[in-house]
C-alpha cells in the first residue's frame, strides 16, 4: 500500500511517499480502508520532533490523527462494527497515523461517519470537533442565556465552536481577519470583531462567561481579554504552550485543554451533522501524494482559513 511516512524527525521535507506493507488488525482492532485524514498542527509538530516528550512514536512515522473509511477487516473481539461500516475516528497520536491507504484503529475510538457528507469530507471533524465540544462544555460549562468570546474562531476549531455555542444557546462573540470574517457570520455569531485592526478588549463593552483562545495570542492582550471574564467566569485555551490566565481573587479560572478522543461524543456530532444542525467545510482537499508540500506550506504560513482534507481513496 501507498502512505506517507518521515523515517526521521525535521523539516517538511523528510516525508516520503513510498510503499508500505499492508498492516494486519490485532485483537480489538480494525483495519480500515482510508478515504480521507486531515492536517493538524499537532502533525507539523510531530513531524519536527517537537512532541518526542509528550508524544512518543516509534520511526518511521505516519501521521494523520483523524481517519475517515470504511472498515476493512476486524480483530479478535471486535462486535462494535463489521466490515463495510463506513466510520470516522481520532486516533491514537503515537500510533501510525490515517495517512495511508489502510490504517488500523482501536475499535472502541471509532464512530459512524456521517450519511450526508463525502466520506473523505468527514475527516474534517474528528479533532477540531471534539475539541471545540470539550472546550465550551466540559470545560468551560458554557450554558444557554451566557456571553462566550472565541479567540481565532476563523480556524477549523472556530467554525465548529462558533456553531456549537449558537446552538447551546449562548450569545457568541467572535474574532477573525477580514478574510474569515463571512465564514465566522455565516456559522452565525452575533458579534464579530476584526482583530487585525480593532482593540478587542475595548470592543467587548460587556463582561463574557467564557474566554475560549484558539489563537497565538501576546500574553499582555490574553491577560488583557481575561479581564474582560466576569467574576466566577472561566478562560480556556488550546494554546498549551502558553497557560491560560486565572485570577484566584475573583473566582475566575484557566483551563488549558487536551483533547481526548471519544467515541461516543464524536457519534453525537455525526448525528447534529446529518440534522443539519452542524456544518462541515472543507477549504481545500489535496491527494495523498501531496501532504509534503501540505507540510510546506503550513511552515510556510500559506494554508488557507478552515480545514485541509488529504484525499486518500
Amino acid at each position: 500500500m501507498k502512505a506517507v511516512r518521515f523515517h526521521e524527525y525535521g523539516d517538511a521535507d523528510v516525508l516520503r511517499y513510498e510503499d508500505v506493507e499492508q498492516p494486519v488488525p490485532g485483537a480489538g482492532e480494525v483495519r480500515i480502508r482510508v478515504a480521507g485524514t486531515s492536517f493538524n498542527g499537532v502533525d507539523a509538530n510531530i513531524r519536527a520532533g517537537n512532541m518526542r516528550g509528550p508524544i512518543p512514536v516509534e520511526l518511521p512515522h505516519t501521521p494523520g490523527i483523524d481517519v475517515a473509511g470504511t472498515v476493512d477487516a476486524v480483530g479478535e473481539g471486535v462486535t462494535q462494527v463489521k466490515v463495510g461500516d463506513d466510520v470516522v475516528g481520532f486516533l491514537p497520536m503515537n500510533a501510525p497515523g490515517a495517512s495511508a491507504e489502510y490504517v488500523l484503529a482501536p475499535a472502541e475510538i471509532l464512530a459512524p461517519a456521517p450519511a450526508s457528507l463525502p466520506l473523505a469530507d468527514a475527516a474534517a471533524l474528528p479533532v477540531v470537533g471534539l475539541t471545540a465540544w470539550q472546550a465550551l462544555f466540559e470545560h468551560g460549562g458554557l450554558t444557554s442565556g451566557q456571553r462566550v468570546l472565541i479567540n481565532g474562531a476563523g480556524g477549523a476549531v472556530g467554525g465548529y465552536a462558533v456553531q456549537l455555542a449558537k446552538r447551546g444557546g449562548a450569545h457568541v462573540i467572535a474574532t477573525a481577519s477580514a478574510r474569515s470574517r463571512d465564514r465566522v457570520t455565516a456559522a452565525r455569531a452575533d458579534e464579530v470583531i476584526d482583530h487585525t485592526g480593532t482593540d478587542v478588549t475595548a470592543a467587548v463593552t460587556e463582561p463574557v462567561d467564557v474566554l475560549l483562545n484558539l489563537a497565538p495570542i501576546d500574553p499582555e492582550q490574553f491577560a488583557a481579554l481575561a479581564g474582560r471574564v466576569r467574576d466566577g467566569g472561566v478562560v480556556v485555551s488550546t494554546t498549551v504552550w502558553m497557560r491560560a490566565p486565572a485570577d484566584e481573587a475573583r473566582g475566575v479560572r484557566g483551563v488549558d485543554v487536551f483533547v481526548r478522543s471519544d467515541a461516543a461524543l464524536l457519534a453525537r456530532l455525526v448525528e447534529l451533522i446529518d440534522g443539519g444542525e452542524l456544518r462541515v467545510e472543507v477549504a481545500q482537499r489535496v491527494p495523498l501524494a501531496e501532504l509534503p508540500a501540505l507540510h510546506a506550506q503550513a511552515a510556510a504560513g500559506e494554508l488557507p482559513s478552515g480545514k485541509v482534507v488529504v484525499q486518500v481513496s
